[in-house]
């Protein structure tokens, strides 16, 4: 690992691009709830402050979500991919503008409705609205509830909406009519910033096609202990703080 960030740290323009909830935020039981621990902020700080070395989230959240539980305010350089890269915030410009379906939008809406009905009745379960679709949450709910959760979710997106995207992580089952994933979101950001070289780390199973899509030039890191596309892992947030800390102090250093 110390060899891999070494190396890391010497390429030319550098793209620190990461996941939020489990990698730099616990998981928390209410989603909004959520917040840097204060060790990654430093070190987040640190690589921000390191020369020819850009920042951004890429989080599975709505953009609007993502920079509340970010607490990222108009002046921040740190860019954000929300929505797994189908929306984009841009340090010095803001929001860039997404092509709507209006038709799409309403449909959203109905399945949201009709989701939220199948499960009003079990415990612990929850709707979360987003951009581009919503989210079944379980974290709460006994394993039976969940299996009746998810199931009565599938076969309503299946019936109605066959073409949206359904994607799996911790405790939630996501549905949206947009197809971006974390690995575009990385590639649209390496050519944006003109990145030499790129990190990624997650700790989810929503962040293994942005950890497969990275070059050898790249660094992947898993935050947990399951089997990963990953080059690198670390056990806990905390560790990879100190991974981020030493990768800021090794670039400022060398540049």
């Amino acid at each position: 690992m110390s060899d891999a960030v070494s190396a890391l740290a010497g390429t030319d323009v550098l793209l620190v691009a990461l996941d939020f909830d489990g990698t730099l935020s616990p998981l928390h039981d209410e989603p909004m709830q959520a917040r840097m621990l204060p060790e990654a902020r430093t070190a987040l700080d640190a690589l921000r402050a390191a020369p020819r070395t850009t920042v951004a989230l890429v989080s599975g959240r709505s953009l609007g979500d993502l920079r509340v539980i970010a607490e990222h305010d108009d002046t921040s350089s740190v860019w954000l991919a929300g929505s797994h890269g189908a929306e984009f915030w841009q340090p010095g410009v803001g929001v860039h503008a997404s092509a709507e379906d209006a038709v799409d939008e309403g449909l959203r809406d109905t399945l949201r409705s009709h989701a939220e009905e199948a499960t009003a009745g079990l415990e612990g379960v929850f709707i979360e609205p987003k951009t581009f679709g919503f989210g079944v949450h379980t974290r709460l709910a006994t394993p039976e509830d969940t299996e009746k959760a998810n199931g009565a979710v599938d076969a309503i997106v299946a019936a109605e909406a066959p073409h949206w995207r359904r994607r799996t992580g911790h405790n939630i089952v996501e549905y949206a009519f947009r197809h971006e994933g974390k690995d575009s979101a990385v590639a649209h950001l390496r050519e944006l910033v003109g990145a030499t070289g790129v990190l990624f780390a997650g700790d989810d199973v929503t962040d293994e096609d942005a950890l497969a899509s990275l070059g050898p030039d790249d660094l992947g890191v898993h935050i947990g202990t399951r089997q990963t596309h990953a080059s690198v892992s670390v056990p806990d947030i905390p560790s990879f703080a100190a991974l981020l800390s030493r990768l800021a102090a090794e670039r400022t250093a060398g540049l």
